[in-house]
């Protein structure tokens, strides 16, 4: 988390306790992701690729997340499972961010799965951020610089569709309408902070 952002508590219920602000909000981030997963799938189909879980599982990868909007979206998937699952995923989020600061002060790299992962799959799938949305698919952006930016697929991606020509997967305009959705919250309820958190993180502080 960043340093310089206010606990996340007292910020999330800023937020949430002004719903005639909050909800439309929450469905621009809902039109977004849904534009995201047509673009992702349209490109996935184009490959043959389906994403059916592998060893090298991104669920293990740590990866940051960095709007309020997405831990927002996260939380209201939170709050439609059953008390015991809450109780149990939180369990499982602290004891990875426990392990991650053991890793970290030793040096060592953290390969733990996403407290959200049972048997392979994401019990919050649809509430997933936007890394998870993108993650596998070979893909560019475009830098404030102007320049182009390419990025490979995942290891399961390239072991069986490495042989298809590439077809064009800009990630620019997602990256942008995200940024965009996040200024807007952060004007909409006077947060200055910023957010730099892991799946982890966002549910063991819920």
């Amino acid at each position: 988390m960043a340093a310089d952002m206010d606990p996340v508590n007292s910020v999330m219920e800023k937020i949430t306790s002004c719903e005639k602000k909050f909800i439309p909000l929450m469905c621009r981030l809902e039109v977004i992701y849904k534009i995201m997963d047509e673009k992702y799938n349209e490109t996935a189909n184009y490959y043959g690729f389906c994403c059916s879980g592998c060893e090298d599982n991104c669920c293990f990868t740590r990866f940051y997340h960095h709007t309020f909007a997405e831990y927002l979206y996260l939380q209201k998937g939170f709050e439609t499972l059953e008390p015991g699952n809450r109780a149990e995923i939180q369990e499982r989020a602290l004891s990875v961010c426990r392990q991650t600061d053991e890793l970290d002060k030793a040096g060592l790299p953290v390969r733990l799965l996403c407290p959200l992962n049972y048997e392979g799959m994401c019990i919050l799938y649809e509430f997933r951020p936007m890394i998870c949305r993108l993650h596998g698919l070979p893909h560019e952006i475009m830098m404030p610089n102007g320049r182009g930016k390419k990025g490979p697929g995942c290891g399961e991606f390239n072991a069986r569709c490495s042989g298809k020509e590439y077809m064009q997967f800009d990630r620019t305009l997602f990256y942008t309408e995200m940024a965009g959705l996040e200024k807007d919250f952060k004007e909409a309820f006077g947060i200055s902070g910023r957010i730099k958190m892991t799946v982890a993180q966002m549910l063991a502080s819920l």
